[in-house]
């Protein structure tokens, strides 16, 4: 069966004498701008109930998509279902647009305006598309550390609509910090570097909401921070932090996305024990305990390479993303390590401790402790 295929000119003409010109776009690519006369009903929902938003049988329908295709396959299953007067818009919206025909904005809020045009590229992934946009605004994610590992996890995480990011540091912005530390700016040292993210946050993207919590994370208040919260980004670089953080998770049944930088060296993983006891690994299950002060050196006495935490700070923010979205295989049980001078990344399998005294099945939540700061972090 052969479906007929009209030029947007024959469409705009045959609208005009009474044809139903339909949209079967998603949503979110109608709201770029959809033929004048088009109403949208997208292509699943007009294929599964063809009578709920069609008139008679016997009416003149056009379709038309995007390029032309999908409108084709929705003509043709119309036919087959009985629609005896059904064509198909060649080159669809994209030929429409070229010929210079007239397009109208399908009537939506600003807001709903604002969701679609931002995250259009985002929409048209299937893995993504509306249904996981929705997710990602209504995800709240716990960043700690506003420096070097959170300043570009949070700008990308902020960029791909994490509903509601809350930050929590109670350093301020030094000159120092600046070479790595992207979200802050000159004009911003001296200030918390939690004010400060937040403003160059909700300037990319003032759809979201910012909390800015300044204050020295500790076993009095991470129970308080993680209230709520859908997954946990490590931004620490700090070694006291990292357990805390690590058994703050087992406790409340988050996901733990670590990274660490030094020097020209990196790595990163997702630990997500809390979820699934006995088989992922916590970060006890890789460090058992602390080193020695002496063993771990801070930034600012090893050094590090300016762009080496945007690096790790990205590779975050999109185990961050998969997590939320439920799409690919999360770093879990896997150490992923890096060398900037050669470029090479290599994995590393990390097995959950049977004996381990936080993450073991059936181990009761052994309380937090607070070790002794080694260093100040990223």
């Amino acid at each position: 069966m052969s479906i007929q295929e009209l030029s947007p000119a024959q469409a705009r003409e045959r609208v005009a004498h009474g044809a139903v010109l339909i949209d079967v776009r998603e949503a979110h690519e109608r709201a770029s701008g959809m033929a004048e006369g088009a109403r949208g009903v997208a292509k699943g929902e007009l294929q599964a109930d063809p009578a709920a938003h069609l008139p008679r049988p016997g009416q003149e329908i056009l379709l038309i998509c995007q390029t032309g295709k999908r409108s084709a396959d929705a003509a043709l299953a119309l036919a087959q279902a009985g629609y005896v007067a059904v064509a198909s818009v060649a080159g669809g919206t994209v030929a429409w647009r070229e010929a210079g025909l007239p397009l109208v904005q399908p009537l939506s809020s600003p807001a709903e305006q604002d969701f679609f045009d931002r995250y259009a590229r985002h929409l048209l992934l299937p893995q993504v598309g509306e249904a996981g946009q929705r997710t990602l605004q209504n995800a709240r994610v716990l960043v700690l550390g506003a420096g070097g590992l959170g300043a570009p996890a949070s700008f990308y995480l902020a960029a791909a609509g994490i509903g509601h990011l809350r930050l929590a540091d109670h350093d301020r912005v030094e000159r120092s910090n600046l070479h790595r530390q992207i979200i802050h700016t000159d004009a911003s040292i001296g200030q918390l570097k939690v004010d400060s993210a937040r403003e160059r946050l909700l300037a990319l993207n003032p759809a979201i909401d910012v909390e800015a919590v300044a204050e020295r994370v500790s076993s009095d208040n991470i129970d308080r921070l993680m209230e709520g919260v859908d997954v946990v980004l490590d931004g620490s670089d700090n070694f006291p932090l990292r357990y805390l953080l690590n058994d703050a998770c087992i406790k409340h049944a988050r996901p733990l996305v670590y990274a660490a930088i030094e020097r020209f060296d990196g790595q990163a993983s997702v630990f997500d024990a809390g979820r699934q006891r006995g088989a992922a690994p916590c970060y006890r299950c890789l460090f058992p305990e602390p080193p020695p002060p002496e063993f771990a050196p801070n930034c600012s006495e090893a050094g590090v390479l300016g762009v080496l935490p945007g690096l790790a700070g990205m590779l975050q923010a999109t185990e961050v993303l998969k997590l939320l979205l439920g799409i690919g295989t999360p770093l879990t049980g896997r150490l992923l390590r890096f060398d900037a001078l050669g470029m090479r990344f290599r994995e590393t399998r990390i097995r959950p401790d049977p004996q381990c005294p936080v993450c073991a099945p059936g181990v009761p939540f052994p309380g937090y402790i607070d070790y002794a700061a080694f260093c100040r972090g990223g």
